[in-house]
């Protein structure tokens, strides 16, 4: 990372210190945001497919079911900082364990609670919620952790990160919301199947993308990421060819295969944050960890909004 860049960033982590705030840190918010954005479009599409429920009618199953999800995203991403220390200091210095702002005991507390919790709560919400918690933990588990370690493999760290986002959480959720707000049937909304087959190409690119910035540390511990392999410019063409692909797919496709969405709410909403995509890639240079940097959040921001978009047009459908 480029010296004054991370020089700032730890002026601004130093800035910010205190219990609470480094706390908030350790979650990697924008995770946290987007596991709550998915949860609650999930909880929207459900309840729309369910005549007899209301969206007020089980708050207290979405609560649950956003509290099992904070403390999941926090395991996988803690667990991660924990592994990555010294990686840290070099791509991420403002991170509160690479800042020492955090001590790795309490880290480790924070952890083995948020992986408890989430056991505990699923063990009361039924075995669909368990299985996804279980498969959640098991993968953040193998992604950042000895033996396995899947990041040092650039195809199984894209592939786990990818299964999480996509598959575990937009299918294992959905199923949850109808099997126990419904009649225990074992169904999947028509939206939440398109939005898993949109986030496939999106988490690939979210995991592609997160490690454009971060070259020089992979680089100096041997973490062989497409990055390091095909080059920043290579991977930014890839991510958004992804990004772009599932855009076009959800526009063009999601009119014509989803009957309870409404086609111009879905097309138009879709080909706009197309635009907004392609906007941002143009002013990006992909060699800039600070341009880079915030063209990634900026894909995140795109990610929150995408379970507000889907669940609009079946709503408006």
């Amino acid at each position: 990372m480029n010296g004054r860049v991370a020089s700032a960033q730890v002026a601004a982590g130093a800035a910010r210190s205190g219990g609470p705030a480094a706390l908030w840190r350790f979650t990697r918010p924008h995770t946290i945001i987007g596991t709550a954005a998915s949860i609650a479009g999930l909880y929207v599409i459900s309840v729309d497919a369910l005549p007899a429920v209301g969206f007020a009618d089980a708050l207290g199953n979405l609560a649950w079911t956003l509290l099992a999800g904070f403390c999941v995203n926090v395991y996988i991403v803690g667990v991660n900082q924990l592994e990555d220390v010294e990686i840290d200091r070099v791509n991420k210095p403002y991170l509160p364990l690479a800042a020492g702002e955090l001590t790795t005991t309490a880290a480790r507390r924070v952890v083995a609670v948020a992986f408890i919790v989430p056991v505990v709560l699923a063990l009361t919400q039924g075995p669909v919620e368990l299985v996804a918690v279980l498969a959640g933990l098991a993968v953040g588990t193998a992604y950042s952790c000895p033996p396995l370690r899947l990041k040092r493999f650039p195809a199984l760290a894209s592939l786990s990160i990818t299964a999480v986002r996509s598959l575990v959480v937009n299918l294992g959720v959905a199923l949850h919301f109808t099997r126990s707000l419904g009649d225990g049937a074992w169904s999947v909304p028509d939206p939440v199947w398109a939005l898993t087959l949109f986030v496939l190409p999106f988490s690939f690119a979210i995991a592609i993308l997160k490690d454009v910035p971060d070259a020089e540390g992979d680089r100096r511990f041997r973490i062989a990421t497409f990055t390091l392999r095909l080059g920043a410019g290579r991977v930014l063409q890839i991510g958004l060819a992804a990004l772009t692909a599932a855009y076009l797919g959800m526009a063009l496709a999601g009119p014509l295969l989803l009957e309870s969405c409404q086609p111009a709410v879905l097309a138009g909403t879709h080909l706009a944050a197309a635009g907004v995509l392609w906007h941002m890639a143009a002013r990006t240079d992909p060699h800039d960890p600070s341009s880079f940097t915030a063209f990634y959040m900026g894909v995140w921001k795109l990610f929150f909004l995408e379970y507000a978009l889907v669940p609009l047009a079946v709503v408006l459908g």
